[in-house]
């Protein structure tokens, strides 16, 4: 199977997560999303202290009406910070038969080298960069960290970057979507509406819970 791998807090999940999935789904031909909600995030903390539970439950509820869309609690059954070069590994273990399609934003691709063993995810999986509309590279390889160029070259039939592994570096412009989880739970604390940001199955459970009230 070819699987996309989406991580994250989800603190809440919102539409543009969901809309990146299914465009990465489509135009990569993925048989599922894996939606991975970061449980210790190693480059922030949770913000307002949302327990795990609560955000894989809203990511559960979201996507409950789409049969190509998964959640894991793999990051939460596993000791120590969420980094997803061992995500990556426990996926490729308990699946080996399995091609991953690991999905990052531009801004993420960009701070590659800051995270822990960045080296060794092109070898895991394919990387699926998402990035906005209108904003081209000519010249992809200079994003990478330099430390680790030399791995790739520039693939002509797919017109991507091409890892000494086999693996590629895909590049897809998305449809911007300009929701954040951030001004969804200010609203909240504000009493203001959410509607529309996110699925009304996970606006539900966050009225249900009384999260991010503050």
């Amino acid at each position: 199977m070819k699987i996309g791998i989406l991580g994250g807090t989800f603190n809440p999940v919102h539409y543009a997560h969901l809309r990146i999935a299914e465009e990465v789904r489509e135009v990569c031909g993925l048989d599922r999303i894996l939606f991975l909600p970061a449980a210790t995030p190693p480059h922030k903390e949770v913000a307002a202290n949302i327990a795990f539970a609560h955000r894989l439950a809203m990511v559960q509820a979201a996507i409950a009406d789409n049969p190509f869309f998964a959640a894991s609690d793999l990051e939460n059954r596993r000791p120590g910070k969420s980094y997803s070069v061992h995500t990556l590994e426990i996926l490729r273990e308990e699946n080996p038969g399995d091609d991953f399609y690991f999905i990052i934003g531009m801004d993420s691709f960009r701070d590659l080298s800051t995270w822990k063993e960045y080296d060794r995810l092109f070898a895991l999986a394919h990387l699926v960069v998402a990035s906005r509309p209108g904003i081209a590279c000519a010249d992809p390889a200079s994003l990478l960290p330099v430390a680790i160029r030399g791995d790739f070259c520039y693939h002509d039939s797919s017109k991507n970057l091409r890892h000494r592994s086999g693996n590629h570096v895909i590049f897809l412009e998305e449809t911007f979507l300009d929701i954040s989880s951030t001004d969804i739970r200010h609203l909240i604390a504000n009493r203001r509406s959410i509607r529309y940001l996110l699925p009304p199955a996970a606006e539900e459970y966050i009225f249900k819970k009384r999260l991010y009230r503050g």
